[in-house]
């Protein structure tokens, strides 16, 4: 078992809080304020579970500022009150963000019973093997 420090068991309840908020602010028509503070919680979980530094080093690497300056700018554009803007652009830096882990969670979640067979359906597979290229985002 993993064994987590009290910041990172404090962060994974902030990030699950900012997810929450976030896709019940989505399902009620794009809540700003449920939005908001989704977004600052999903954040302020994410530095509190890997580090504030480590946070830093990720977001602002030279070869992620694109995908940094979308995720961050839908974060700002959310605050200031145009929310679907706001989460297309989030949404849209998030898969810069993390298009390098899609390849690693479509592999485990193929070996996972149920899922895996859905995954490996014919229209399904090929949709999950575009969005699993690291390479077609560019």
């Amino acid at each position: 078992m993993i064994s987590l420090t009290d910041s990172q068991k404090i962060g994974m309840g902030l990030t699950g809080f900012g997810v929450f908020f976030l896709f019940f602010g989505m399902v009620l028509f794009f809540d700003k304020a449920l939005l908001a503070i989704g977004n600052i919680l999903f954040v302020a979980g994410l530095a509190f579970v890997i580090g504030l530094e480590r946070t830093f080093k990720f977001f602002f690497q030279r070869h992620k500022f694109k995908a940094t300056s979308f995720f961050l700018g839908g974060v700002v554009v959310v605050l200031i009150g145009w929310p679907i803007i706001g989460v297309v652009l989030e949404i849209y830096g998030f898969f810069l963000l993390f298009r390098g882990f899609f390849p690693v969670a479509v592999g485990f979640i193929r070996r996972v019973p149920v899922l895996g067979s859905i995954l490996n359906l014919p229209g399904i597979s090929g949709l999950v093997d575009k969005v699993s290229d690291s390479n077609n985002m560019v």
